[in-house]
Order: structure tokens, then C-alpha cells, then sequence
């Protein structure tokens, strides 16, 4: 029997083709070598003056860097860096830029409100019969300390008595309308009484002072009885003749006058300023001196103590 051939073939690997998976690793290393390379481009281009002396630093001598200073100059951490300082103060000056912002937005906003209680003053005038009988006697504008509504003398047509507290009927009635929109508001209310120049005479002691004090105090009360609230009256002061409506005209009618003002929010913080009660005291008022004390014992023995001037007849003040 003739025996098979033994064919045996041999393939001959061709050289080339797949190498494997090591230039994925060397790919993935210089991707990230170039991310970590823009990354430090970006922060150095972003980054304060301060920020580039510390990183300066750092590189110069790392050892004596984290010995003395922060322990990384871009703290991630959270430790003290000058990267926090410098983003604390960031965040200080965003928040005072917030702050400022909403206290603008506040005040535009009772700006606002002044002035629709502006246009509700003057249709209310129009519409009552009896403001529209004597709306030449008010004026009302808008000043720095809030809303102002004067109510001033005219001739043969004054607010009170000569020389005294009382109120006229009509000026009562006055007052009673206005205490109407008054009392709907939420803002303190300053209540302040002006005299004329001319000097005031019968009474002892009694100035046009006390006058305009009274005369404030009598508004204050009349406007309680038409309506507005009590603890809305935040400051009641009588000025005599030291504010003028008519400088050129010191006696006139129309310097007699009492002026209701409906305070803003600034106007009220800075009568709250003027209370005094941070002032410290300079000497013990309370425990007078041994010369003021035998000074008062020598008035009292003498009878030339200061004898304050009498109260007001009760009849002239009707409220």
C-alpha cells in the first residue's frame, strides 16, 4: 500500500498591525497633562495679584511656604488661604451691593406709597365739603422727612383763638377729615405748632413758645379723637416763630400754622438716633455740688427760687 504524503504548512505572520493597548495609557496621560496645563493658564489669568505672590511662594520653596503660610496657596481644604480671604471679601462686598440694593428698592418704594397718599389727600380734599371749603388754607407737598400737610391761618380765618390753644369749630372739623386717610397708614406722624413774629403778651412766663406747644398738642388730640391711633404720633414739638412760612413777611397770618408731617422710615430712625440713650454722662447730675447746694438754700432762704409760670386755664384748651 503506498503511503500518504505528510504536507505541513507553515503561514508566515506579516509584521505590523495591533500593538496592544499601551498607547491608550500614554493618550490618556498627555490628555490630562494638557487639561492640568489650560487649567493653570485659566487660573493664572484669573487669578488677583496676591494670589500670583503666593503661588510664587510656593513653587520658590515649598518647605518654608507651608511652614509659614497656609499649607496651599489654592486651598481646597478649607483652611485659612489667601484664596479664602480674597473670596470672603467677595462675598462681603456681595452682600453690602444686596443689601444697598434692597434698601434703594425700600425707598423707591415708599417714595411710591408718599406719593399715592399725595393723590388720595388731594381727590379726599375735592370730594369733602368741608376741606373743599378750606383747601386754600392746605397745602401739602413731599419733603426729605415724608409726606407734609400745613394748615395755615388766613386772614379772618384763623385756626385758633388769639393767643390761645383753642380750637376753632371748622378747624376741629379740618382736622377730624384728615385724621380719616391718616389713621389708615402704618408711619409715625410728627405734629408741629408755628406762631408769627409778633411777641405774645398777658401771661407771665408764657411765650409763643408754650403757644405753639399747645397748639401742637391740641392737634394731636383732635386728631386721636377723628381716628388716628395713638402710639402713631411719634413726635409733637411747638417751634414759636423760628421757622417762618414768610420770611419777608414775619407777622403774617399765614406763619401761624400747624403741620402734620407723615414720617418715612429715615425720618423715623433718626428721631430714634437723637433719643440719646448711648451719650455718656460727663459729671453726676444727681448728686449736685456742695456750692450748688448752698446756692439753692440761699434762693430758697431769699424766696428768689424760679417760680415757673401758671398752668393754662383748662377752659382755654378744648380737647
Amino acid at each position: 500500500m503506498e503511503e500518504q504524503p505528510i504536507i505541513v504548512k507553515r503561514v508566515k505572520k506579516v509584521s505590523g498591525g495591533h500593538h496592544g493597548g499601551a498607547w491608550k495609557v500614554a493618550f490618556a496621560d498627555f490628555a490630562t497633562a494638557m487639561m492640568a496645563f489650560f487649567m493653570v493658564l485659566w487660573l493664572t489669568t484669573t487669578a488677583s495679584d496676591e494670589e500670583k505672590q503666593a503661588i510664587e511662594g510656593y513653587f520658590k520653596d515649598p518647605v518654608g511656604y507651608m511652614e509659614a503660610a497656609s499649607r496651599n496657596p489654592i486651598d481646597l481644604g478649607g483652611s485659612a488661604s489667601v484664596v479664602d480671604a480674597s473670596s470672603a471679601d467677595i462675598a462681603d462686598t456681595e452682600i453690602r451691593l444686596e443689601d444697598q440694593k434692597i434698601e434703594e428698592l425700600s425707598e423707591t418704594l415708599e417714595q411710591r406709597q408718599m406719593e399715592e397718599l399725595f393723590q388720595d389727600l388731594k381727590e379726599q380734599i375735592e370730594q369733602s365739603e368741608t376741606l373743599q371749603e378750606f383747601k386754600d388754607q392746605l397745602l401739602i407737598d413731599i419733603t426729605d422727612e415724608g409726606l407734609r400737610i400745613q394748615i395755615v391761618d388766613r386772614s379772618q380765618r384763623p385756626m385758633f383763638d388769639s393767643g390761645s390753644a383753642r380750637l376753632k369749630y371748622y378747624s376741629q372739623d379740618i382736622l377730624f377729615e384728615l385724621a380719616k386717610p391718616l389713621s389708615a397708614v402704618t408711619n409715625k406722624l410728627s405734629i408741629t405748632g408755628h406762631t408769627d413774629a409778633t411777641p405774645f403778651v398777658g401771661r407771665p412766663g408764657y411765650t409763643n413758645w408754650e403757644l405753639s406747644a399747645d397748639r401742637a398738642n391740641t392737634a394731636r388730640r383732635a386728631l386721636v379723637a377723628g381716628g388716628v391711633r395713638g402710639e402713631q404720633i411719634g413726635r409733637v414739638v411747638g417751634l414759636s416763630d423760628s421757622v417762618l412760612f414768610d420770611k419777608d413777611a414775619p407777622t403774617a397770618p399765614v406763619n401761624r400754622r400747624i403741620a402734620i408731617i407723615v414720617l418715612n422710615k429715615k425720618a423715623v430712625e433718626d428721631i430714634q438716633s437723637d433719643s440719646g440713650a448711648d451719650a455718656q454722662p460727663v459729671i453726676d447730675l444727681t448728686q449736685p455740688t456742695e456750692a450748688e447746694s448752698g446756692e439753692a438754700l440761699k434762693q430758697l432762704e431769699s424766696g428768689e427760687w424760679f417760680n415757673p409760670p401758671p398752668e393754662p386755664d383748662p377752659g382755654e384748651v378744648n380737647w
